[in-house]
């Protein structure tokens, strides 16, 4: 037999496929950057060989799977995390009803009802009494709570009607909407009780039954609008819809917005200080001012950051930013009206009470309507010369 072939002369291949890492500078905390195989994206790797499968993403809420959509189940896990904290009778509807409102101007209608719990959650609004009429005025919608969370767009709305709307219901028809969102209002929630945004859903035949009730509302109020009216000045529509941003936005509901879409959340900057939401379709930036101007009487306006904005969007005036409200649903879009604006307290401001964070509301509203009676005044003197 032959002799046996020497050990030093066998070579030994072995193909091994995996991510080919480099190892990094052990001087270093920085990960090298290499291709992987069957890429052409470069990729950040760590100074260990891991087989060819991304890491799951950093778990940053309770609830979900992170990087995936949220589940019926886990929708009904938060539900079942939520609690009442306080009562929509006590703090809404009984102030409705036994306070400071004019009866002899104002109608408390009731324009629906929430399906989880009918008795519990009825669906109020306190209108002047020619509301529906088509009398020679403009309209003017409050809404709050949309957001059930944000306290003062409630008790600012409230406070609205046992201060100010008497002094102006000779001049316009007006209702107010105090608590859109009942059921969140006691759970002190953003979403509804079916774990959505109400304030996204703002369209015919939304997702909500609360943006539904509203939109229903308004629609009845503008059948009776005739033709002839829709062209004048006295059509014209203010809609002011009052929230809050609060540091809880960034600790709790942006969080679970994210999760729930599946999305990787990244801590976001609270605006110090109030600003306004305008519609960014042909906005109305002096009555947008004017409105800014009226609330610097109770607290300070949010400045921008170093990039000139405000929640991400460039702030195009003195606490003024400006979004497509009627594409992204947003309450504000509901009428079509001109003078819109969605109102934005920040709350968690050093020094800040519930007290003035309910002012500022007041002062927005009123700046809307004071803006309009100006422009009203100066187009009747135009007019007659």
């Amino acid at each position: 037999p032959p002799p046996p072939t020497p050990v030093s002369n066998i070579i030994v291949i072995v193909f091994v496929e995996c991510s080919i890492v480099a190892m990094g500078n052990p001087t270093s905390d920085e990960p090298t950057v290499v291709a992987t195989p069957n890429s052409d994206t470069p990729s950040t790797t760590s100074n260990t060989c891991e087989p060819n499968s991304a890491a799951p993403p950093p778990r940053f809420y309770p609830i979900g799977t992170p990087g995936q959509p949220w589940t019926p189940s886990d929708c009904d896990e938060w539900k079942a995390r939520t609690s009442l904290q306080r009562s929509y009778r006590h703090e809404v509807l009984d102030r409705l009803h036994r306070d400071s409102i004019d009866e002899s101007l104002f109608d408390i209608v009731r324009y629906g009802q929430l399906s989880c719990d009918p008795d519990r959650y009825p669906l109020y609004a306190v209108q002047t009494k020619d509301w529906t009429s088509s009398v020679d005025k403009p309209r003017l919608l409050v809404t709050g709570g949309v957001h059930g969370y944000e306290t003062s767009g409630v008790q600012g709305a409230i406070r609205f009607l046992q201060t100010e709307a008497k002094n102006y219901a000779d001049r316009f028809r007006m209702s107010v909407m105090p608590c859109v969102s009942p059921w969140a209002y006691e759970h002190v929630q953003r979403w509804n009780a079916e774990a959505m945004d109400p304030n996204r859903s703002f369209r015919w035949g939304g997702p909500t039954e609360e943006a539904e009730a509203v939109t229903k509302y308004w629609k009845a109020a503008e059948e009776k609008t005739t033709a002839s009216e829709s062209h004048r000045f006295s059509s014209r529509i203010i809609h002011v819809d009052l929230h809050e941003t609060t540091d809880t936005d960034a600790t709790e509901f942006m969080p679970a917005k994210h999760a729930k879409a599946g999305l990787p959340y990244e801590a976001e900057t609270i605006p110090d200080g109030f600003y306004l939401v305008g519609d960014s379709l042909d906005p109305p930036l002096d009555f947008l001012s004017a409105v800014i101007e009226a609330v610097k009487e109770v607290t300070h306006i949010a400045p921008p950051d170093e990039k000139g904005t405000i929640i991400d969007e460039p702030a195009v005036r003195e606490g003024v930013i400006l979004v497509p409200t009627k594409e992204l649903g947003l309450c504000c879009s509901v009428t079509g009206g001109r003078y819109v604006a969605t109102t934005e307290v920040y709350p968690d401001s050093e020094g800040m009470t519930r007290e003035d964070c309910d002012l500022a509301q007041v002062k927005a509203v009123v700046g809307a309507l004071e803006f309009v009676i100006a422009k009203m005044d100066v187009e009747k003197k135009e007019k007659h010369g």
